[in-house]
Formats: structure tokens, C-alpha cells, sequence
């Protein structure tokens, strides 16, 4: 008996999830600061490092065309988010909620008209770099998938951290010294995580789609 195949490849389904809610969680963890060695950076990197892996194994399995596709769709949770937050913030806070919470919730999850720009900007501007830089690689060498996730996540992170901290904080405190600290960080991370985070999911994204 012949199996229909599914409208959109089972990767890209899966991978369209686990991308949106990357979008969403990753705003969220980088109000923590977390210490990586000698560097104190904000915890959100490891949530952008995710979406640039998924965009760039999207492009490997499917193309440059559902990777773009992939990052102009983040925009929607990505807004919708935001919007919902300015909404719970503005409706008033019952009395009886736990004291501490009602003083850190803003605090975690509020962030300045500014930041928010710089957010929408710098995801949408590094992630479409991302898949350009890949996908360009790609048609270079055809190979050394490791390789090609690494250089394109490198570049597109560094992009990231420039257009956010410079949009978010430029006239209002220093930011060549936390430009620097992110840019080490993430170039690190790329450098360590992103090969093997990338060879496994376009390996188990090719898994999905041959069930």
C-alpha cells in the first residue's frame, strides 16, 4: 500500500516549530548574565546560536528559499510575542501575587521600545545573513557541511552583536567593551558547538524525512 507523502517534509515541519519557540525563548533568557570562563555574557546567545544552526540545516535539506522563508516567518511569533508582553504588562497586577514576583516580572521580561527594535533588526538582518553565507559556501564547495555552518554562524553572529548593542545602547554607555565580550563569546561558541550541532540535525532532519 503506497504512504502519501506529507504537504511539507517532516523536517521542515519540526524544525519550523522548534524554530519559533527559539525565536520566543531566546529574548527571555538574555536578561540572565551568565559567566563562560573569563566572559560574562547574556544567556540568550545560546538561543540565537540555535536559530542560526536551524536556518542554516533548513537551507542544507530543503534550499535557500525555505531557509529565508523560515527566518521571514520568525518575525510572527517573534512580534506577537513582544505584543502580548506590552499587553500583560499594561493590565493591572492582582494583589495577592506573590510579592517578589510582582517586582520582577518587569524586569524580566519588559524591555525598552528601543531594545525591541534592535532585536527585529539585528534577527532579521544577522539570520537572512546566515543563510546567504551558507548557502553561498555551499555552492563553493558543495561540501564540509561543518565548515560551511560554522563560518556563515560566525559572521552572521557577529553582525547580531554590533546592530543590537549599537541600536540598544550607543549614547547611553560604553559599548566597545560589551561589543567585545559577545562578539569572543559567540565566536567561540560557533567555533565549538556549531559543527556538531549542525551535522546532527541535518542528519536527523534527513532521518525524518526518509520515515
Amino acid at each position: 500500500m503506497n504512504q502519501t507523502a506529507p504537504a511539507i517534509p517532516r523536517s521542515l515541519f519540526v524544525y519550523s516549530i522548534f524554530y519559533g519557540g527559539m525565536v520566543c525563548i531566546a529574548g527571555v533568557l538574555g536578561v540572565k548574565q551568565v559567566q563562560l570562563g573569563p566572559l560574562a555574557v547574556e544567556a540568550g546567545i545560546f538561543g540565537f546560536l540555535l536559530l542560526v544552526v536551524m536556518g542554516s540545516a533548513v537551507t542544507e535539506l530543503h534550499g535557500r528559499k525555505a531557509g529565508d522563508m523560515l527566518v521571514r516567518y520568525g518575525f510572527v511569533p517573534l512580534i506577537v510575542a513582544a505584543l502580548l508582553i506590552q499587553l500583560v504588562l499594561a493590565l493591572p497586577t492582582d494583589p495577592d501575587m506573590y510579592p517578589p514576583a510582582i517586582d520582577a516580572f518587569p524586569i524580566v521580561v519588559g524591555q525598552s521600545a528601543r531594545m525591541m527594535i534592535a532585536g527585529l533588526i539585528s534577527y532579521g538582518t544577522s539570520q537572512t545573513l546566515n543563510i546567504f553565507i551558507f548557502s553561498k559556501l555551499r555552492r563553493d564547495t558543495g561540501k564540509m557541511l561543518w565548515l560551511r555552518g560554522m563560518i556563515a554562524s560566525i559572521v552572521s553572529q557577529v553582525v547580531d552583536t554590533v546592530l543590537f548593542i549599537s541600536i540598544s545602547f550607543l549614547g547611553e554607555r560604553p559599548i566597545l567593551t560589551l561589543m567585545g565580550g559577545q562578539m569572543l563569546a559567540k565566536v567561540v561558541l560557533s567555533i565549538v558547538l556549531v559543527p556538531f550541532l549542525i551535522t546532527f540535525f541535518v542528519w536527523l532532519g534527513r532521518r525524518l524525512d526518509a520515515r
